[in-house]
């Protein structure tokens, strides 16, 4: 048995799949107890019954459709016409357009690749700081993982079975509060160093408007459509699907028809990954509250840990170090069982441990030595991890003061969503 967990140890790090790797150790472990394997195909089973969880493939097709179609190029146009004629105006407009693009497609890798191509040279070109440019795409890849449609929060939802709408709403304020300083921190840069400027013109928006004039209506109908009582979730995960398929396949036609299987087939691979994980995250949920490891678990740090605040402080460190190791997915599938009942004694809000869990896991990603962005980043722009460790910590001083804002004033998570009666 050892023999196996070591191999498939070895698999992960000569590069097969991470959710093999995580089913391939928890079914043996659950081998080892002595737990009948079909726990992993019953939670698959009951997982697939689960309507909050209809809603993950549409949003993952939805967001694969506009990774390979013209929407990057259209959304930066719309932005440099509304916002390129600020100082520091193209680097509010990089975080914004990350930050919209990682929302839809759930993944900052894609965001680095498919935007970083587009904005690094712009940014060189204008006369940025090449330091500053690489930590600006660099951080703002995973920078919009706390905007709906999130496909973390509908995770973190599913596990924590907090309701996903809930989460919606409070990721907003976070999420535009981390935005807003790091655009300051832009126009900063910007004034000192200066970049382009040119005259508003309302001819160039305009057209840029009637480009994007069908992809525009996107946050309305997900957004709109949820609060306004027309939708829940999953209601609106098929609008979206359906409405981003017609625009980009019929209107914009960026994606032939005979494309169209090859992007539902990436698509439903990552969401096969996903299930697979979640199954066996759940099974190994249920394991551990039969062997009393949460209530354990609480005991030992109550007996170290009194105040709820300190736990927190202790979570957001432990959270920085997974977020550093795994990606997003797999860490909120294997910890947040883990650490749920856990916040529950401690009288944590799971709507407001939801965005904590998020910003950590985001900022995660871009923190020394080993945090996915700074690798992605340094393969895709070819420069030293040392450089991007270089160029990042900027950016990651001020996502670490909005973190301490974040997990101490809980208001900013739960404002909204005690304000529409939640």
């Amino acid at each position: 048995m050892i023999f196996l967990k070591l191999a498939s140890i070895v698999m992960a790090l000569l590069g097969a799949p991470l959710f093999v790797v995580i089913a391939a150790l928890a079914m043996l472990s659950f081998a080892g107890a002595g737990i009948d394997l079909s726990a992993v195909v019953i939670e698959m089973s009951r997982l697939a019954d689960t309507p909050l969880l209809l809603s993950l493939p549409l949003f993952i097709f939805a967001g694969t459709l506009l990774s390979e179609s013209g929407a990057p190029r259209r959304m930066l146009a719309l932005s440099d016409a509304l916002l390129g004629w600020m100082p520091g105006g193209l680097g509010v407009i990089a975080l914004l357009v990350c930050a919209v693009f990682t929302a839809f497609t759930g993944a900052s890798g894609v965001t680095i690749f498919a935007l970083g191509g587009m904005l690094y040279p712009a940014l060189i070109k204008d006369k940025y700081p090449e330091r500053f440019s690489l930590g600006l795409i660099t951080t703002s890849g995973s920078l919009g993982l706390l905007f709906p449609p999130s496909l973390p929060l509908i995770i973190y939802g599913v596990v924590a079975e907090a309701r996903i709408a809930h989460l919606f709403l409070a990721g907003i304020v976070p999420g535009l509060m981390m935005l807003f300083m790091l655009a300051a921190f832009s126009v900063v840069v910007g004034r000192k160093r200066p970049a382009r400027h040119f005259s508003f013109s309302h001819s160039r928006i305009n057209a840029a408007l009637k480009e994007a004039a069908w992809e525009l209506p996107l946050p309305f109908i997900i957004l709109g459509g949820i609060y306004g009582g027309f939708f829940v979730a999953s209601e609106a995960a098929a609008v979206t699907a359906l409405y981003v398929l017609v625009v980009e396949v019929f209107i914009y036609r960026d994606i032939p028809l005979r494309g169209l299987p090859g992007v539902m087939v990436r698509s439903m691979v990552l969401f096969g990954g996903i299930l697979v994980v979640l199954a066996v995250s759940m099974a190994s949920t249920n394991y551990l509250v039969d062997q009393e490891v949460p209530a354990r678990l609480f005991e030992f740090i109550r007996a170290h840990v009194t105040s709820r605040y300190t736990f927190l402080l202790l979570l957001n460190v432990f959270l920085l170090l997974v977020g550093t190791m795994l990606d997003v997915y797999s860490a909120l599938v294997l910890v947040v069982p883990i650490i749920v009942p856990v916040a529950k004694l401690y009288g944590v809000d799971m709507v407001h441990l939801g965005i904590i869990f998020l910003t950590n896991l985001q900022i995660g990603y871009c923190t020394p030595p080993v945090g996915l962005n700074l690798f992605l980043a340094s393969y895709r722009f070819g420069k030293p991890v040392a450089e991007l460790y270089r160029a990042t910590w900027p950016f990651l001083a001020i996502l670490m003061v909005c973190l301490g804002l974040i997990t101490w004033f809980p208001f900013l998570s739960l404002g909204l969503v005690r304000a529409m009666g939640g």
